[in-house]
């Protein structure tokens, strides 16, 4: 039997997001979102990138390239990282699908 997602709300750069994650996993999303949401606010308030999209992008690229860094320093195997990296994508997919583009022409930061 598969246990149902529970819904989690959380808010990152001032909008609300409901996203749905396995049961028990919840706390682990809220730390991601409040992670997410530290690196974006740092970014906008450098005053050196304009959007959200484009915040969003290099807000990924740093959390990127610091599990890369990690990755050196205890590296993992691929297959492991590779469904990581899946689980990472499909939560992804799924929490954007039901939002709007973030570089929609009519969004302002």
């Amino acid at each position: 039997m598969t246990e149902e997602p529970v819904q989690v709300s959380i808010r990152i750069l001032d909008k609300d997001y409901r996203i749905a994650c396995g049961s028990g996993e919840e706390e682990g999303l809220r730390e991601s979102a409040r992670l997410l949401d530290r690196k974006m606010r740092e970014i906008r308030q450098s005053g050196r990138v304009i959007g959200s999209d484009r915040i969003a992008v290099m807000a990924a690229l740093n959390i990127a390239y610091d599990f890369v860094q990690l990755k050196r320093v205890s590296p993992i195997s691929e297959t492991e990282m590779e469904h990581r990296l899946a689980h990472l994508q499909a939560r992804l997919a799924h929490a954007l699908s039901d939002e709007p583009r973030l570089d929609a022409p009519l969004e302002r930061v």
